[in-house]
């Protein structure tokens, strides 16, 4: 793919001198500071060298120089956001730009201004942003052909980013989904295992329960057996007692016997 175009600034050096006539023409009419033209040339004459050598910094200062001499120099602001731009000074930039787009009355000068607009939105990938600006730059120049490449571009960057976009929302609503049923999944099995845990105390209290007869038992069945004894011993004394009636009478039966013998 093409990279983005950009158009450095705005002015060729053989309308430096005319425009900076008219500005400095405009200064004196509104009864402001007086402008050091010499040194507003030289400066930025100096920054567009270093600019060319893509010493952004450098040439930044140069700038900033013209603007200390003349701040109203359009030249100056241009560059000096073409400066910035360079840098990646996005906020910067576009500042500076923005001030060409409200003062200027040069349609061209706008439409170049407009164009580098566009650009920083275009490398924030604003891509909405950046295609109304394209628009505004091709009102003020229709023929700009490297501004309608960019436009094209841009809208061609934002359907694929729209695309992306809904993607990832369906993504995270099936993620959504999925994390809502996992808790779903695992409140279930929290709530399994407090029922089991349940029903092994409950089982574990039922097994208590029929341990604690069984434990009692033996004594249950001492008693039994001492209780058993006791009526056996009296059936024995009840035995011991009746043989003796027996004895007794069979003793007494014999006595008689004898007795009628000696009659």
């Amino acid at each position: 793919m093409k990279s983005i175009r950009y158009i450095m600034y705005f002015v060729l050096m053989s309308m430096t001198m005319s425009l900076l006539a008219q500005e400095n023409a405009q200064a004196v009419a509104q009864g402001e500071n007086k402008i050091d033209e010499k040194v507003e040339r030289n400066t930025i004459r100096k920054g567009n060298g270093l600019f060319n050598d893509k010493k952004y910094t450098e040439a930044e200062i140069e700038y900033r120089k013209a603007l200390e001499a003349n701040p109203s120099s359009e030249i100056a602001t241009y560059n000096l956001g073409a400066a910035l731009y360079k840098q990646q000074k996005w906020n910067d930039s576009r500042n500076e730009y923005r001030k060409i787009v409200q003062a200027s009355s040069d349609s061209l000068r706008a439409a170049h201004a407009w164009h580098n607009l566009a650009n920083i939105s275009f490398q924030e990938k604003n891509y909405a942003q950046s295609i109304e600006e394209y628009k505004n730059a091709l009102r003020r120049n229709p023929k700009d052909d490297e501004t309608r490449y960019n436009l094209r571009l841009a809208q061609l960057l934002l359907k694929k980013q729209q695309q992306e976009q809904q993607n990832q929302d369906k993504n995270d609503d099936k993620n959504q989904q999925d994390k809502n049923k996992d808790q779903q999944k695992d409140q279930k099995q929290d709530q399994q295992e407090q029922n089991n845990n349940q029903n092994n105390q409950d089982k574990n209290k039922d097994q208590q329960e029929q341990n604690k007869p069984q434990q009692q038992q033996p004594q249950q069945s001492q008693m039994s057996k001492e209780n058993a004894q006791q009526i056996l011993d009296a059936i024995q004394q009840d035995e011991r007692d009746t043989q003796e009636k027996v004895q007794k009478a069979l003793m007494q039966q014999q006595k008689r016997k004898k007795t009628d013998k000696e009659w």
